[in-house]
């Protein structure tokens, strides 16, 4: 059974054009660089080429796992799901009932959350708590500080697609 990786068009668009530029241009340059090194004669003693060679491991790693999450990505249209209840791409901003300050997330895939940028994973302990709540519910959950509770206050659509 295939895991689908649930992701906006925003993230898909950049999950692709980071492929695009790791086939297109990171992979040449560095079979250049390779090709360079190899130039210089002795390879067991060559800084560059195994510079180059553990830089083409990187890239070659990367590409595969870009390549599997687009295989198995499932793409929501974030400004056009409901806002009746937290959803994937819905903007949830919450209270939290202990030290009574405001916070807003976008709730997201794993690949485009950042708690920075005002977005968590749904696969996070507070996402999946979120998940199917509505405003005035209340969530708790457990974090790294001890557990939280939150309420919601209100769920809005993205401007992201």
């Amino acid at each position: 059974m295939v895991v689908r990786i649930p992701m906006s068009l925003t993230g898909n668009r950049k999950l692709r054009q980071e492929l695009e530029r790791l086939e297109r241009v990171e992979r040449p340059e560095i079979v250049k660089a390779i090709e360079v090194a190899r130039a210089h004669g002795d390879l067991s003693e060559n800084a560059e080429y195994h510079a180059a060679k553990e830089r083409q491991s990187l890239v070659e790693g990367r590409i595969l796992e870009l390549k599997d999450k687009l295989g198995r990505v499932e793409i929501i249209d974030c400004s056009k799901v409901s806002t009746n209840r937290a959803v994937f791409g819905t903007v949830v901003t919450l209270m939290d009932l202990t030290t009574e300050v405001e916070v807003t997330y976008q709730l997201l895939g794993p690949e485009e959350s950042d708690v920075k940028k005002g977005s968590i994973s749904v696969f996070s302990p507070l996402g999946k708590a979120l998940l199917g709540k509505e405003v005035g519910d209340e969530v708790k959950t457990k974090t790294p500080g001890g557990i939280r509770e939150f309420e919601i206050i209100s769920i809005s659509s993205s401007t992201i697609q």
